[in-house]
């Protein structure tokens, strides 16, 4: 897991891309709740994300990792509800 403590490690993460390097895995967000946020929904609410980091709220927003989806192929995101890509799973 990549940790993110601050507003920098977040948009590091996100000029990342969704992939790890080396590789291609892909990579969802986690929040210090334990959800489960896809890139695209962290990019569409970055701001309520950057806002929860900075204020280290507890509020469903703050994002405390990047985390590589193995073999989740049930992972959905839990602010959009669809499908997480994994790396290894039957589809």
């Amino acid at each position: 897991m990549i940790a993110i403590n601050s507003i920098s490690d977040f948009r590091a993460a996100v000029r990342n891309g969704p992939y790890a390097w080396p590789g291609g895995y892909p990579l969802y967000f986690v929040t210090s709740d334990g959800a489960a946020l896809s890139f695209d929904a962290a990019k569409a609410e970055r701001r309520n994300i950057l806002e929860s980091i900075r204020d280290k709220s507890s509020d469903g927003w703050r994002v405390v990792g990047c985390v590589i989806n193995w073999e989740g192929s049930e992972l959905v995101c839990d602010h959009t509800g669809k499908r997480i890509e994994c790396a290894y799973a039957d589809e």
